[in-house]
């Protein structure tokens, strides 16, 4: 029987560049785009000879590239050798996979020979990511569509994917698939690593929490070793905090030490999988998470500007190199910039205590705010607790606005564009509208998509003011829940966005 797991994308709200260094904390909100990974068997029965084989084969479907690739999957030594076209190849997928047989053979609840019969019978898996990852504003204009929610909404679930052309001089550049800045390999990671998991009978998804073989919780084994995957496949170790978000949901998230994947860094050398993947899962894992998601009847939004992408590892690079070059000027940025995250991190919790304690009022206030521009919010600040709440709100918008400023000193010294003169004006404009209270680009900033916080019912105002500007709102929302086990295929039980899901709570 097929599994089905999906993982969500992620907007880095902020702690962007400062979330690379412990103890710096980013809020991190995971949305209803969400990549899934389908398992099952490539044959139903185990052929009487194939008890002696030594190999065994793997199928990776792409249906939204139109790829397939074919592998064969040592049983001794449980690496993949691709048989497929090379450019065909997904390093994320290909060490989401070995590292979760690798954890099968430490600890799945199967018997040796169950395990081995499911090896036997070939493991055929199918990524799909929902639309929201990927930009189609290229599809939409070609088919004469407006650039609204609305158009996005015509296009068939996982429709399929065009690709940015090579480089401008016609070079033989590889072109990469136009991306929205949510995340993609890291919930296609964790996702393909959470279904085999739990089709090998390591993890039982239906019951995140508890603790298993490895004397944590499911969840966690997940989170190792998406984690260790993930970072092998990009050849760095990141800050962690996609595939983090990807696994628990939306979170307050504290990076682990890079020293937690030094035996990952052995692998390379020829140590067995299943002694460097014990490793990992003993070794020493000091992130911190903490349970974080915007305050009710708040509301996430992204627009898609359509000026490009950014290279995020090359705008770290260039921010390092700044850092390295004037120490000085770059602590007394990233303080300064550490306070104003913990400032608006502080408004947004007040503001959820806020609505806990005082639902009544907290309603009518963002009721009323919803259809306002900022500087009259404060009219409505006519009782003590109305007054504590509109406080609270403006106190989250100059929060912003000062990380704002903070980041664009930070590029202008850095020389890099993390929040561009277009994105200035956008932001601008956005921050601007009616019912709007906050907006700015998220994670390392460029020009990606932008981020908006609305206050009630006030966002398809914002969406078709974006529109007018030439600024695609995407259909993603906030939806705090992580990794989870899904019902069936998305393509055949209608699910596009975590719908119909087992969540983790």
């Amino acid at each position: 029987m097929a599994v089905v797991a999906s993982a969500p994308g992620k907007v880095l709200m902020t702690g962007g560049y400062l979330i690379l260094e412990r103890p710096n904390p980013g809020l991190v909100l995971s949305t209803n785009a969400r990549f899934y990974a389908i398992v099952k068997p490539i044959n139903e029965e185990v052929k009487p000879e194939s008890w002696a084989w030594k190999w065994t084969d793997v199928k990776l479907t792409s249906p939204q590239l139109s790829r397939e690739s074919m592998y064969k999957l040592s049983l001794k030594h449980l690496t993949l050798q691709c048989v497929s076209a090379s450019d065909s190849r997904n390093p994320f997928v290909e060490h989401a996979i070995q590292f979760a047989i690798a954890a099968a053979h430490l600890g799945s609840d199967k018997d040796k020979e169950a395990l081995h019969k499911l090896f036997l019978q070939g493991l055929d898996i199918t990524i799909l990511g929902s639309n929201d990852f990927y930009s189609y504003r290229n599809q939409l204009e070609s088919l004469g569509l407006p650039l609204t929610p609305e158009s996005l909404g015509t296009l068939a679930p996982f429709a399929s994917i065009t690709f940015n052309s090579g480089d401008s001089n016609g070079a033989n550049c590889k072109p990469e698939v136009a991306k929205t800045g949510l995340g993609s390999s890291a919930a296609m990671t964790t996702a393909v690593v959470a279904a085999l998991l739990h089709y090998l009978g390591v993890v039982d998804l239906s019951d995140p929490c508890k603790v298993g073989k490895f004397g944590c919780s499911n969840l966690d084994v997940i989170h190792m070793i998406a984690q260790t995957s993930h970072c092998l496949a990009q050849g760095k170790v990141g800050s962690g905090f996609d595939v983090s978000c990807a696994v628990y949901g939306s979170q307050r998230y504290v990076r682990f030490s890079p020293e937690a994947l030094s035996f990952a860094k052995v692998a390379v050398t020829g140590l067995p999988l299943h002694e460097v993947i014990g490793g990992i899962l003993k070794g020493k894992w000091d992130h911190e998470r903490t349970e974080f998601c915007l305050p009710p009847l708040m509301n996430l939004f992204l627009g898609e500007p359509g000026s490009g992408g950014s290279s995020t590892p090359s705008m770290v690079g260039a921010v390092k190199k700044w850092q390295m070059s004037d120490p000085e000027k770059a602590r007394e940025n990233w303080q300064k910039l550490s306070d104003a995250n913990l400032e608006l991190e502080t408004k947004l919790n007040s503001l959820s205590t806020l609505a806990k304690d005082h639902w009544d009022v907290y309603l009518g206030v963002i009721k009323s705010c919803s259809v306002l521009t900022s500087e009259k919010w404060v009219l409505h600040a006519t009782e003590p607790i109305n007054e504590a709440i509109i406080r609270e709100l403006v106190g989250a918008r100059e929060a912003m606005l000062r990380i704002r400023i903070l980041m664009r000193q930070m590029g202008e010294a850095a020389g890099v564009p993390i929040e561009p003169e277009s994105q200035t004006q956008l932001l601008n404009s956005t921050m601007n509208a009616e019912g709007v209270l906050l907006a700015g680009v998220p994670g390392a900033g460029g020009l990606d998509a932008i981020f908006a916080i609305t206050l009630g019912d006030s966002g398809s105002k914002l969406t078709q003011a974006w529109s007018s500007h030439n600024v695609l709102a995407l259909l993603v929302k906030e939806d705090p829940h992580g990794v989870c086990l899904e019902s069936g295929d998305p393509r055949t039980t209608g699910i596009t966005s975590g719908v119909s899901s087992i969540h983790i709570e």
